[in-house]
């Protein structure tokens, strides 16, 4: 696994990959406020078939940290595609989970030209109603600061419930990109509720995998749903898949990711 940064006019962008260069390439974009870190053990498993990229969303993890206000997916999205364009890489397959997965639907839907194929997992579908139902201040990843560093525990309190009990290494991994995102761990999920993302669905055109963890109750309720709004796309869920489905369970992830890549894309390379 190797580590750099490549610099694009809005800034330097932090990645890690895995895999050998002549391979097809696959980026992979990490859930709010997480950072290419929600991938750290997927991307050796990927790495045996592709060129694995996981990126550090502009404004989290080691990215460059430009003024909050101009945050949106489809800058998310165009900054993930100069990324590809830096690497020197014409198309591309992308993964996305949870606010990934909703760059990786405007990446599919933008740039048809450049996306091969697109795994969405843990996709909200962020849609007329769910736009209504989060209009007010978010909840999630939000907690007043205070001087004796009460908020951390409280961090720490309102992730938990949707974590595997007693694993406190992924939390320890969330509390570190929560952290360095800073007011972005709440302007992520704000940014996700804004998107449009129903008219952009009918635009996709390249091969669909939706992955849909049964023990995520952010995502599961509606993810069949979101897969039929998908034309052509396939649906597969993962038992007992929770919110931090990548780095809970990579192995189970890494297989159902390339399986459907080799089978949609003709082979590695």
């Amino acid at each position: 696994m190797k580590r750099a940064f490549a610099d694009l006019s809005v800034g330097q962008i932090h990645y890690a990959e895995c895999g050998e260069q002549h391979a097809k390439p696959v980026l992979l974009l990490h859930q709010t406020p997480r950072s290419w870190d929600e991938y750290r053990d997927v991307l050796p498993l990927l790495g045996r078939h592709f060129h694995a990229i996981a990126m550090d969303t502009i404004g989290f993890g080691d990215s460059a940290k430009p003024a909050l206000g101009q945050d949106s997916i489809e800058h998310w999205a165009q900054t993930a595609i100069a990324l590809a364009d830096a690497l020197g890489i014409a198309r591309l397959s992308v993964v996305g989970h949870h606010t990934g997965a909703v760059i990786a639907t405007e990446m599919a839907a933008a740039f048809p030209d450049r996306i091969e194929a697109a795994v969405l997992s843990a996709a909200p579908l962020v849609d007329g109603d769910f736009r209504a139902s989060h209009a007010g201040p978010v909840a999630i990843d939000n907690a007043v600061h205070f001087s004796d560093g009460s908020h951390l525990s409280e961090l720490w309190r309102q992730r938990q419930p949707w974590y595997p009990v007693g694993d406190i290494d992924l939390l320890d991994r969330f509390m570190v990109d929560a952290l360095k995102a800073g007011a972005r761990a709440v302007e992520g999920h704000a940014v996700v509720a804004r998107y449009v993302m129903e008219t952009r669905l009918l635009l996709i055109r390249c091969p669909v995998l939706v992955i849909a963890p049964s023990a995520d109750p952010h995502a599961f309720p509606h993810a069949r749903r979101l897969a039929d709004s998908i034309a052509g796309s396939r649906y597969v869920e993962i038992e007992g898949g929770m919110v931090p489905l990548p780095d809970q369970m990579p192995e189970r992830f890494a297989e159902r990711v390339t399986d459907f890549l080799l089978n949609s894309c003709g082979g590695a390379g």
